[in-house]
C-alpha cells in the first residue's frame, strides 16, 4: 500500500477508529461494513504496517489530572535544525506534543502542561536552551478532537450527522 492509496474500506475503518478506537472492535467495524472480522483485522494490520495508523492514543483531560495549565508555545528554529530541535523538545518534561511546520518563521509548535506558572517557565527555559526561539505562548482553555469526515463520501457523512 502506497501513501494515499486508501480504498473505501480502509477509509471507513479509519473513520470508525477515530470515533473511539478503544471501544471499537474489528467485529463491530466488520458488521457496519458487511465484512468478516478477519478481513478488518487484516486491513488494520496493513494500515499499521505501512504507518498510516501510527498508534492508538489516549485523550487526557490534563486539568482533571492535576495539570490545570495547558499551553501552546510557538517557536522559531533554523531550517537546518528544525527537525532535530522538534525531536529533542519532546524530551522536555511537561511537553505533550510537538508539531514541525514546513512554512513560515513560526515553525515549531510545542504543547505543554504544568501545575503552575513555574512549570511553564521551566519548560520555556529548557526549550530556549535547546536552541528554539520562543515567539509566542498561548494558554489553551480546552481542545476538542473529532473524526475527519473526509474519509466518507458526502452522502455517508450527511447520514451520520443526522
Amino acid at each position: 500500500m502506497k501513501d494515499g492509496d486508501l480504498d473505501s474500506i480502509d477509509r471507513h475503518i479509519l473513520y470508525y477508529l477515530q470515533q473511539d478506537a478503544r471501544h471499537t472492535s474489528s467485529s463491530e467495524i466488520a458488521e457496519k461494513l458487511d465484512l468478516s472480522p478477519s478481513t478488518v483485522r487484516t486491513r488494520l494490520g496493513e494500515l499499521e504496517r505501512t504507518g498510516i495508523i501510527r498508534g492508538y492514543h489516549i485523550d487526557i483531560d490534563y486539568g482533571r489530572a492535576g495539570y490545570p495549565l495547558y499551553t501552546k508555545i510557538i517557536c522559531k528554529a533554523p531550517i537546518s535544525k528544525r527537525g532535530s530541535l522538534a525531536e529533542r523538545s519532546r524530551d522536555v518534561r511537561g511537553v505533550t506534543a510537538v508539531r514541525e511546520v514546513m512554512t513560515g518563521q513560526r515553525n515549531v509548535y510545542v504543547n505543554a502542561i504544568g501545575k503552575d506558572h513555574d512549570d511553564l517557565t521551566r519548560i520555556g527555559e529548557e526549550l530556549d536552551e535547546l536552541g528554539l526561539e520562543i515567539i509566542d505562548e498561548q494558554i489553551i482553555r480546552d481542545e476538542y478532537v473529532c473524526p475527519y469526515h473526509g474519509f466518507l463520501d458526502e452522502d455517508e457523512a450527511a447520514e451520520l450527522s443526522e
